[in-house]
């Protein structure tokens, strides 16, 4: 297995920085917050609403940013965050269009930076409207991932679905719920993602929804339900990391942590060294 860590920990500096530093600390992939592209000379990446605003040249500069670290771009999340006029599970035929229309960009996006896979999280574009009852919430998010998705099989980017617990949302909040659409879907490009804080909201135990979701896997967060870096809470994560290992999976694992104390530098490092001693 591969180790990633999430781009968006090191909010206080520069892209290329942060790059270099988790390649210092030992990191070979980078996975990308569409929102901190703004500006990679920025601290944070300078904030970005809508990911389209890339040209063609700043696509080319933040890859190779990438690159010039060491580091390979393993993909995007937080694919709607502080974005407008997009939402999952809505209703409205034109919201249900544009937001389609930007998750295909988005899979451009991925692949124009060299990237394979796009977790699907952000649940607050997700979660159902009032009125709108689970079942009517999956039929619109079927639409709009159908009307996506070929872009993603053309592109070579996975969209990996990230199943969040109760706390974060009320849509897709199991790792059965995620691969039931991605079944409906019958696409190759459309997977599961797994979470180990999200796991830990579910009855079944997490390495029983690793073992068992195996054959569906796409990708992996590392984190805790505390909020920080695998290892640095209650969840016992070599368990986790050695079901893992033996189903067969060689994908990437991502640290994604929520808090950053002591610092973010800190949480990277430790963080690191627990996903290392774990195998």
């Amino acid at each position: 297995m591969r180790f990633a860590l999430c781009n968006e920990t090191f909010a206080d500096r520069p892209l290329a920085d942060g790059f270099h530093l988790a390649a210092e600390i030992g990191y070979t992939g980078i996975e990308l917050a569409p929102f901190t592209l703004g500006d990679p000379a920025a601290p944070g990446g300078g904030e970005l609403r809508d990911a389209r605003q890339l040209s063609a040249s700043d696509r080319k500069k933040i890859k190779a940013a990438a690159t010039d670290a060491g580091l390979e771009v393993v993909g995007l999340h937080w694919l709607l965050a502080k974005t407008e006029g997009f939402y999952l599970t809505s209703p409205d035929p034109a919201v249900q269009q544009a937001t389609a229309d930007y998750l295909a960009a988005l899979a451009v996006l991925c692949a124009d930076l060299g990237g394979k896979v796009m977790v699907l999280g952000s649940p607050q574009q997700r979660n159902r409207l009032p009125g709108v009852s689970l079942e009517e919430a999956t039929d619109h998010a079927a639409t709009v991932l159908g009307a996506m998705l070929p872009v993603c099989e053309d592109r070579g980017v996975t969209l990996a679905l990230e199943p969040l617990g109760p706390a974060e949302g009320d849509f897709l909040n199991t790792a059965a719920e995620a691969v039931a659409l991605a079944d409906r879907l019958g696409s190759p490009a459309c997977r599961l993602h797994l979470d180990v804080k999200a796991m830990a909201s579910e009855p079944t135990p997490i390495v029983d929804i690793v073992t068992a979701n195996a054959a569906h896997t796409a990708h992996f967060h590392a984190n805790d339900p505390n909020l920080l870096g695998p290892g640095m809470g209650e969840v016992d994560f070599p368990p986790i990391y050695q079901a893992l290992e033996a189903t067969g999976y060689d994908g990437w694992v991502s640290v994604e942590v929520f808090r950053y104390e002591p610092s973010p530098e800190e949480i990277a490092r430790i963080s690191y060294a627990n996903l290392v001693a774990a195998g």
